[in-house]
């Protein structure tokens, strides 16, 4: 046990860390060494964010940085992390409720051709236009013909984006069936995120398989050369926060690159690009 005297004695980071090691569970001191080191990388990251995003507004570029994944995979949270220090008046997060009566009778992509960046300007989707590759024909939310429709013409959308400058960078944040019921669990038991529950995340494990086989359709229909699919695995929260953001920051050349001495190229055994051999947790 620690003691007062443990930190009157302790005159340096050294001698407490030393003192530590000697009176605290090992696992304990390894939590707290990782988290610390979390928090480090973190905050380096997330000023190379801030350098990035002044030159995106100094050069007009625009950015859409879609995210997309199972319930609980820590989209919300990445997201969270990715615009903490930003300047708000050149990002937006865009995070859609169920369209209007209104929009329903309109192109689909409409709604989501609103929210896309103006120059010089990042824009994160919580999810996005995919909803209709995955959660719509698993939850019966759009007919056959709405999904097939949709998987045609998405590469087609993407492409005249690509084409008008536009740069997207698809995440798809992929979790194990295991650590999805562990986070739905845990989100029960906290009252101040019992509100993330939904009877669409009851859904998530019963329907798990319909989730993968539409995931998978997706995949191979909207993966492009030009808007590729990135997979990140997640069932580490911390490690794909951080390996997230230097997969954005590895695509630009932006100024005062790497000055904070963050590591910039992601780890490959938590980012993947997709291609069918990838082995998934999800």
């Amino acid at each position: 046990m620690l003691a007062l005297e443990d930190f009157n004695f302790s005159e340096n980071k050294e001698k407490f860390s030393k003192i530590l090691k000697n009176k605290v569970d090992p696992d304990i001191i390894k939590d707290i060494e990782d988290t610390l080191q979390y928090e480090k990388e973190l905050v380096q990251l997330q000023g190379e964010l801030v350098n990035l995003q002044q030159w995106v507004a100094k050069t007009k570029k625009r950015v859409c940085i879609i995210f997309e994944g199972r319930d609980a995979a820590g989209k919300g949270g990445s997201i969270r992390r990715f615009t903490e220090h930003l300047n708000p008046r050149s990002m937006r997060v865009v995070a859609l409720t169920k369209p209007t009566d209104v929009e329903k009778g309109q192109w689909y992509f409409r709604r989501y051709i609103k929210e896309l960046p103006n120059p010089g300007e990042i824009v994160f989707f919580d999810r996005s236009w995919y909803n209709r590759a995955v959660v719509e024909p698993v939850m019966g939310f759009c007919n056959d013909y709405q999904y097939k429709n949709f998987m045609v013409q998405v590469p087609e959308f993407e492409h005249m984006l690509y084409e008008d400058g536009v740069e997207i960078i698809k995440f798809w944040f992929s979790i194990s069936k295991s650590e999805q019921l562990r986070r739905f669990e845990a989100r029960l038991k906290n009252p101040l995120k019992r509100w993330k529950f939904s009877p669409v995340d009851q859904e998530g494990q019963k329907r798990w398989d319909d989730y993968t086989f539409y995931k998978e359709q997706m995949y191979s229909k909207s993966h492009t050369t030009f808007s590729p699919w990135i997979i990140i695995k997640t069932n580490n929260k911390k490690q794909a926060r951080l390996e997230s953001m230097r997969y954005v920051l590895s695509r630009f050349d932006y100024d005062d690159k790497e000055k904070s001495d963050a590591i910039l190229l992601p780890d490959p055994n938590v980012v993947q690009r997709y291609h069918r051999m990838v082995k998934q947790i999800d």
